[in-house]
């Protein structure tokens, strides 16, 4: 079996904390924008995890197969839509870390 190489593939972690009294809306938010993103051309896993301690937390964890990939997720409707208008504006706190696959 020759073993496959993911190096080059684009990473990504972005936390969230969502504003006190919002946690449900964000939740439904990512519900329904998580099947559309996974069915995108180049997104090769999207996961999001909520915190036990505090569900105000979340944790997006996503590998693009290239830069390009990351970029025309940010531009589809649903990304624009639901992230940029509908959630947010529900947040406290959002960061974003990129990786480079070895």
């Amino acid at each position: 079996m020759q073993p496959t190489t993911q190096a080059g593939k684009l990473a990504s972690t972005v936390t969230w904390e969502v504003h006190a009294g919002q946690v449900d809306l964000a939740t439904a938010i990512i519900a329904r924008f998580v099947p559309l993103a996974r069915e995108e051309p180049g997104m090769d896993l999207l996961t999001v995890q909520q915190d036990n301690a505090d569900p105000a937390k979340f944790l997006f964890y996503e590998i693009y197969a290239d830069a390009a990939a990351f970029e025309a997720h940010q531009q589809t409707p649903h990304f624009r839509h639901m992230i940029l208008e509908q959630a947010i504006p529900l947040l406290k706190h959002r960061e974003r870390r990129m990786y480079t696959t070895l």
